[in-house]
């Protein structure tokens, strides 16, 4: 028959789609569907275990932020098309967020060991399948995973994300250049 995800945060109630988690040289991103007002208390409870500190919205909003600006969470509103691939100002402001979030990931120096204080980013579409997905793979990919191996890791957690569409962008996807000139 249907089986249920797992129970979360109390173990009354739990959500339909579980949250999906990725790491990469410590930097922490989660990836959902989106919430809704009646079960955001839901998605705090999650959000708080994983230290989500910001939640980017890549669709329109289906609940109000209020909630978890009051927690701290930041919430960023960076719509683009159902399906499509990212805007530049949309890539950019993501990166932005990504390096300030995790800026020893830039240097190249791995995470601290105590995952609870590394920050979380979340970050949803409607369904988590494809907006969504595809931030986190350029994350991935600016910080030196292989574009097919970024989506093949994002897949293998979370079924069915990434459409072909949005597959040949990240194939075409050109990482930032992470050489710095220094004149002396």
């Amino acid at each position: 028959m249907y089986s249920r995800s797992p129970q979360f945060g109390t173990g009354q109630r739990s959500l339909i789609n579980p949250p999906t988690y990725i790491e990469y040289k410590g930097a922490r991103f989660l990836i959902v569907d989106a919430p809704s007002n009646n079960n955001l208390p839901l998605y705090i409870e999650e959000f708080n275990r994983w230290n989500v500190t910001d939640v980017v919205r890549c669709c329109y909003a289906t609940y109000s932020p209020a909630l978890l600006e009051e927690k701290g969470i930041e919430v960023h509103d960076w719509v683009f098309g159902d399906g499509e691939a990212p805007p530049v100002p949309i890539v950019e402001a993501w990166l932005k967020l990504v390096d300030e979030r995790f800026p020893s990931q830039q240097e190249g120096e791995q995470g601290q060991n105590n995952n609870s204080s590394i920050p979380c980013i979340a970050t949803h579409c409607v369904a988590g399948l494809g907006r969504a997905p595809v931030l986190v793979a350029i994350a991935l990919i600016e910080l030196g995973m292989p574009a097919l191996d970024a989506v093949a890791y994002i897949r293998e957690r979370r079924r069915g994300a990434i459409n072909n569409k949005q597959l040949k962008y990240i194939e075409m996807y050109k990482r930032r250049s992470k050489s710095k000139c220094i004149i002396s």
